[in-house]
C-alpha cells in the first residue's frame, strides 16, 4: 500500500484515539485547551526559531559559505508549524521535535548518516579528465 495513503488514513485514526482517551482522562474542556494553548506556543516558538535559523543563513551567505543547514532546518520548522496547527497530540509531538533545535540536529545527522553510506558505494569506472595534445612532429597516417 502507499505509505502517503496509509499516512493519510492513520493519522486522524491516532489523533481521535489520543483525544478521546486523554479527554477522558483530563476532560473535554481541558482537552480543547490544551490542544489550543499548544498550537499557539508551538507557533510562537517556530517563529522565534525561523528567525534565528534565518539570521543564521544570512550570517553564512555573508561568509560566502551555503547556508545548506539553514535551508533545512527552515523547511523543517515550516513543517513542524504546519504539525502543531493540526488539532491532535500525535502531531503536536512530531511538530515539537521538528522545532527544537537539538532533536532536529540529531534527526539530520541520522539522515545523512544514511544517505552517506550510499554515498560511499563502490564504482565500477574510473572519474577523470584527458586532454588531447597534437604535436607537428607527429606522423599522419
Amino acid at each position: 500500500m502507499n505509505s502517503i495513503l496509509l499516512t493519510i488514513i492513520l493519522v486522524p485514526i491516532i489523533e481521535i484515539y489520543l483525544l478521546i482517551k486523554i479527554g477522558s482522562q483530563i476532560g473535554a474542556l481541558t482537552t480543547i485547551l490544551l490542544i489550543l494553548t499548544t498550537a499557539v506556543v508551538g507557533i510562537y516558538y517556530a517563529k522565534y526559531e525561523g528567525l534565528n535559523t534565518l539570521k543564521s543563513g544570512f550570517v553564512q551567505l555573508s561568509r560566502n559559505q551555503i547556508p545548506a543547514y539553514e535551508v533545512i532546518s527552515g523547511a523543517a520548522i515550516a513543517f513542524g508549524a504546519i504539525l502543531l496547527i493540526i488539532p491532535g497530540f500525535a502531531t503536536d509531538i512530531i511538530g515539537f521535535l521538528s522545532i527544537f533545535p537539538l532533536s532536529r540536529k540529531l534527526i539530520f545527522e541520522k539522515i545523512n548518516k544514511k544517505f552517506q553510506h550510499k554515498k560511499n558505494i563502490k564504482k565500477d569506472y574510473l572519474d577523470g579528465e584527458f586532454e588531447d595534445i597534437e604535436d607537428d612532429n607527429d606522423r599522419k597516417i
